[in-house]
């Protein structure tokens, strides 16, 4: 398998988070995950960029790296809404034309609607600067209520750690599942997160340590198989329904039922990626009843059946 080229487009000064969300997930290599991408930075000035934080990175490749790309991100851009140079435009213009997937993680979004490429689509940003770039670029359908938006050729991510969430995806949707999860393991963080950004816009009292919903997680995705209800989980974490709702709300940005579907969606794409067991036997090991049931639920989640994706990302 040819690896997939991801080529990152610093500017100075450079938010370092942004850029180690895509490095991580596409350039980090770990002894039992196949290499499946290669990663790269290049800048309109090859040399030393500026970061945010006061330190300066060695980037030793110029524009002319976005034409070897399959993916090019753009990690952020300062100052925020800052133009950015017609050569630049020019560039992402033409790799998207030449079918690239050009992706914006954070305040990388303005540099995609200034390009056109967001022109009449959906897209998303830091909800501190949502309203600007709404104002800024009214062709653009600004969307503040969701972690990322996907169009296939073009994607947007909201602030900072929304990017793990974006690059995460774009790797289930190039590789499968099961690949984007061996990822997500070695972060120690879940394949994908539920909810909106809009969870974080406030300023939430702290969670104290021991109302912690790790163990409650953990317990619930080891028995998918099983009838779990809201109250079977309240009772397990010994805490009332109702408040249990609400720490869900307040820690995932989901309710418990929605939480549970992803698992058994997320569990019923690994088996269908890493063994050839019927669709029924599927559906009961993860808890969603009946074949029936579970190709409702791929389509109205997915947008495929469970063969289609099967034929897709299978292994056996």
């Amino acid at each position: 398998m040819s690896l997939h080229r991801v080529v990152a487009l610093l500017n100075p000064p450079q938010p370092p988070f942004e850029l180690a969300c895509a490095a991580e997930v596409f350039g980090t290599v770990h002894t039992d995950v196949p290499v499946r991408y290669s990663f790269r930075t290049c800048a309109v000035r090859p040399g030393a960029v500026q970061t945010t934080v006061g330190f300066a990175m060695l980037v030793d490749a110029g524009l002319e790296a976005l034409r070897e790309a399959d993916t090019v991100v753009v990690p952020g851009w300062q100052p925020h809404g800052a133009s950015a140079s017609p050569a630049v435009i020019e560039a992402l213009r033409a790799a998207h034309d030449r079918g690239t997937r050009i992706v914006a993680i954070c305040t990388g979004a303005f540099v995609l609607a200034q390009a056109g490429l967001l022109d009449g689509r959906r897209a998303t940003t830091h909800w501190r600067h949502a309203d600007r770039f709404a104002a800024t670029f009214p062709a653009v359908q600004a969307d503040p209520d969701v972690l990322f938006v996907d169009h296939g050729d073009v994607a947007t991510s909201a602030g900072t750690g929304a990017g793990i969430d974006l690059c995460l995806h774009l790797v289930r949707s190039d590789h499968g599942a099961a690949y984007a999860a061996q990822i997500a393991r070695n972060m120690v963080l879940p394949p994908h997160r539920e909810g909106s950004q809009l969870q974080y816009a406030a300023q939430p009292a702290p969670v104290r340590a021991d109302e912690s919903l790790a163990p409650l997680l953990e317990w619930a995705a080891s028995r998918l198989d099983t009838r779990l209800t809201l109250d079977r989980l309240a009772e397990h974490a010994g805490l009332s329904s109702r408040t249990l709702a609400r720490r869900f709300t307040e820690q995932l940005g989901t309710s418990p039922g929605q939480w549970l579907l992803g698992q058994r969606l997320d569990a019923a794409r690994v088996l269908l990626e890493q063994t050839d067991l019927p669709v029924e036997s599927i559906a009961t090991r993860v808890g969603l009843a009946s074949a029936v049931n579970l190709r409702r639920r791929f389509r109205a989640h997915l947008g495929t059946t469970p063969g289609a994706y099967r034929r897709t990302f299978g292994e056996t």
